[in-house]
């Protein structure tokens, strides 16, 4: 049976949750792969509303073990809430396993992460302070807490101890802000450990073992491809790796072994937080998509910026990650428009762009190049067959198909898992 991955392929916020949902159905390991609870999916299915920053979107295939690997920055607190929720709404989370080496946001990263982004003032970044970045920067200085080191009082005290000083004297001498407690939080982190104990697996082997055996494994993204930390908008990037090479090294899976990647698209783009947006809208129709589409931060409430869809970034992520499938989202959501644009193309005074540069501060007056194509101005939300679609949908859908360069094998008309359509088969 074959790893198919599925990657977000804008800025985030694609409508990622929903296409895991209804595609686990099939799978036999659902596996997220990176980032932390920054990252929200929201999951509509006949259970109910669900709303996941942690846990993969699979869980709710009871047949489906679902597991967090070693790239993720994990929040306890988020984890246990979650889990905690899905048991009220009777989920078990029986199947759901964590990496031993999957690595701990600690309060200090929560802390840091709020104290940098004020002493950033309008260079701030536009963080979620989740303490994901700063837990990321103590995975690469060999600082950090993994999940396997909770399991051990004594070895949570020999990896917390030094690390612990060294935070607390940042947090009073160079921001002025009251320490932290070593005993308090060593006391929860204790706690937490044993606790976690029943969930904590070597993913690796997990893995490899279930495709062994022939299983079906899901490899669930987070963010988008274009907030990459070397590939996104630098410095206007999250701290890890959501396209295909973090699913490898965040899981321990061999790129030979993924035979699907499948991006999923927004069908027209927003974007959260500061960084480069060729094609926001600063005005009414901005505003009509965000109302639109509820277009606000699963994560953090905020307004997402909102704008037509983006060719060139979208063919840039499609050639990162070598699509060889996707997804189309919200398409309903443009339901109510006269007419469409897509922009194909950038343009810097008589300089044209076919692919963003990456020079941030050409990337910043880049003006958007547009075709206009004609809306279909019909509810769309109770089709079932992609040939029902109206012929002005259809077409829209294909040309994004077209210039990016793979196939819209899934078309979204509504937030309920059967409000799907096959376009062209998958898996």
């Amino acid at each position: 049976m074959p790893v198919i991955a599925i990657i977000g392929a804008q800025w985030g916020d694609e409508g990622k949750g929903k296409i895991v949902d209804l595609l686990a159905e099939k799978a036999n390991i659902v596996a997220r792969f990176g980032g932390g609870s920054n990252a929200g999916h929201t999951v509509v299915n006949h259970l109910g509303t669900f709303k996941l920053h942690l846990i993969p979107s699979g869980v709710f295939n009871e047949q489906a073990t679902c597991v967090l690997g070693n790239g993720l920055a994990v929040d306890l607190g988020v984890f246990f809430e979650e889990l905690d929720m899905l048991k009220k709404s009777g989920i078990n989370g029986g199947r759901l396993y964590i990496s031993e080496k999957a690595h701990v946001i600690m309060p200090y990263h929560y802390i840091l992460d709020g104290l940098e982004e004020e002493a950033k003032g309008s260079k701030a970044i536009g963080t979620t302070r989740r303490g994901i970045g700063p837990m990321y920067v103590d995975k690469a200085a060999r600082l950090g807490i993994r999940v396997g080191d909770l399991l051990d009082k004594d070895v949570l005290r020999s990896r917390l101890e030094p690390v612990f000083k060294y935070k607390n004297d940042i947090i009073t001498k160079v921001f002025g802000a009251k320490p932290l407690s070593f005993d308090e939080i060593y006391s929860q982190y204790c706690d937490y450990g044993q606790r976690l104990r029943p969930y904590v697996r070597d993913i690796n082997t997990m893995i490899l073992e279930a495709l062994d055996r022939g299983e079906l494994v899901m490899l669930e993204g987070a963010q988008g491809a274009l907030l990459d930390i070397d590939h996104g908008t630098y410095p206007f990037v999250t701290s890890s790796s959501p396209m295909i090479g973090g699913a490898c090294t965040g899981l321990g899976l061999s790129p030979m072994r993924v035979n699907q990647v499948l991006g999923v698209f927004k069908a027209y783009t927003t974007r959260v937080g500061a960084g480069p947006m060729p094609t926001e809208l600063l005005d009414e129709m901005g505003e009509k998509i965000r109302e639109e589409g509820h277009e606000y931060g699963t994560t953090t409430g905020r307004p997402r910026r909102c704008g037509w869809f983006d060719a060139v970034v979208s063919r840039y992520s499609a050639e990162l990650n070598g699509f060889n499938a996707a997804a189309l989202t919200r398409l309903d959501i443009l339901d109510k428009f006269d007419s469409l644009k897509i922009c194909t193309s950038y343009k810097v005074g008589d300089v044209t762009y076919s692919r963003p540069p990456s020079n941030l501060t050409i990337l910043e007056q880049c003006e958007p190049v547009y075709i206009e194509m004609p809306g279909w101005n019909r509810d769309i939300t109770n089709i079932k067959r992609y040939e029902d679609l109206p012929v002005e949908a259809r077409a829209y859908v294909e040309k994004l198909g077209e210039l990016l360069g793979c196939p819209m094998n899934l078309v979204s008309v509504g937030a309920a898992r059967d409000q799907t359509i096959e376009a062209k088969p998958i898996l």
